[in-house]
């Protein structure tokens, strides 16, 4: 049973460090919500420790640019760890080969460029897709424009090719502001969908949980600590922590906001009830806005 409850600081002792998400959480894309931002300053002036956990595909250097571009302060986090930094790690592995071909827009550059220094170095050579061993895939070229139809062509090929894609935003879709854009797990999905193999290092699959437990243990110098996963993705935040055994926060005014009535800010506990169950998920809490 899902609690519905009016405040982070109405829990906030149970817990030593929370994951938060970004999109839909604490911004839009275009400004900080001021509430989430207090909540999170208060969360860490109680000696607790807040890790932004954001399916972005870009590196973390990048993510805390964007932050301070739409006014989220510092102070109201202690670290970041994006799908991109994590989706790095995989490809310096090895994985799909060192001749990659990118799919993804001019903004999402800093995923070749702004490297983990403790990854292996492999060297990474960028191809046309003919030439490509894998594909990183970090969004649509103009997300404001295109649609993954846009792609069909591309993607037949690279299954004709037997290309597996890296997909470093598992996310299918983003609320910037007031308009809903395609994000690379659509891409991902419609790729999947035609036979092809995908690889996903952000939420909700293991590759960003594990980065992000080893980035808290050196914040607070030991493992083991209460986490509480906040997020408004359903399938990525909530599946993630439940997956992952972290207690689980649901922002409802978020991406399904439409789901449980006219007013975002008192959703109507039975309509989300049910539309929990009808996707058999059950996170610990859930909240109208973070707050």
């Amino acid at each position: 049973m899902t609690d519905l409850i009016p405040s982070l600081a109405s829990i906030a002792d149970r817990y030593d460090a929370v994951f938060c998400d970004l999109w839909g959480c604490l911004h839009n894309g275009q400004t900080a919500f001021p509430a989430a931002v207090a909540a999170l300053r208060a969360f860490r002036a109680s000696g607790k420790t807040v890790l932004l956990l954001t399916n972005s595909p870009r590196p973390k250097s990048s993510v805390r640019q964007q932050l301070a571009r739409i006014g989220v302060p510092e102070d109201a986090w202690d670290d970041i760890v994006s799908s991109g930094d994590a989706t790095q790690y995989g490809l310096l592995s090895g994985i799909i080969g060192t001749r990659i071909h990118h799919i993804g827009a001019t903004k999402d550059e800093s995923f070749f460029t702004d490297l983990p220094a403790d990854a292996p170095a492999l060297p990474i050579t960028r191809v046309p897709l003919a030439e490509a061993e894998g594909v990183v895939c970090t969004g649509l070229r103009d997300d404001l424009t295109e649609t993954p139809e846009d792609y069909r062509a591309s993607l037949l090929g690279m299954k004709t090719m037997g290309l597996t894609m890296l997909c470093a935003n598992p996310d299918l879709v983003v609320d910037l502001g007031e308009r809903r854009l395609y994000c690379a797990g659509a891409l991902a999905q419609a790729y999947e969908e035609m036979g092809g193999t995908v690889l996903y290092y952000g939420k909700p699959h293991p590759p960003i949980y594990d980065l992000a437990r080893r980035r808290l243990a050196a914040l607070c110098g030991r493992d083991g600590a209460e986490i509480l996963a906040i997020g408004d993705g359903l399938h990525t935040d909530i599946q993630g922590g439940i997956a992952e055994g972290i207690d689980t926060l649901f922002v409802t005014a978020g991406l399904a906001a439409a789901e449980f009535g006219p007013d975002p800010a008192r959703p109507d506990p039975a309509l989300l009830r049910a539309w929990l169950d009808a996707r058999h998920m059950s996170p610990t809490y859930a909240i109208p806005f973070l707050a």
